[in-house]
């Protein structure tokens, strides 16, 4: 079980310390939702293209969360909830983004109790 005080201090662990607390060992994979934001349908597809032959999920639409760029990538990767892990995964997404004018915007998964319950 991760403790809470080996948890980086950023916004990322931010969420996994709230997570932890929430009882959440952050030991089990679960499916992670990464959003990248564009400016334009076009850049979103090409994006999209970019990153297809790496075998991970994904999906795009149009969102009113951000007018100066309102096309969201969401990208699904099945994994463990690590601190090290979701960092590498933004930058691997921002390197891929950049050319395309985009930015990433957040990640995401449901928490998974997996505490003993009193």
């Amino acid at each position: 079980m991760i403790a809470l005080e080996d948890i980086p201090d950023d916004v990322d662990g931010d969420v996994l310390r709230a997570m932890r607390a929430k009882g959440d060992s952050l030991t089990q994979p679960r499916p992670i939702d990464f959003s990248v934001v564009f400016p334009t349908e076009r850049a979103a597809l090409d994006f999209c293209e970019a990153i297809a032959e790496s075998g991970v999920k994904f999906s795009h639409e149009e969102s009113r969360a951000d007018a100066d760029r309102p096309w969201d990538v969401t990208v699904r990767r099945a994994m463990v909830p690590d601190h090290t892990e979701i960092i590498a995964m933004e930058e691997w997404l921002a390197t891929r983004a950049e050319p395309h004018d985009g930015q990433n915007d957040g990640w995401g998964c449901f928490n998974i109790e997996d505490l003993p319950r009193v």
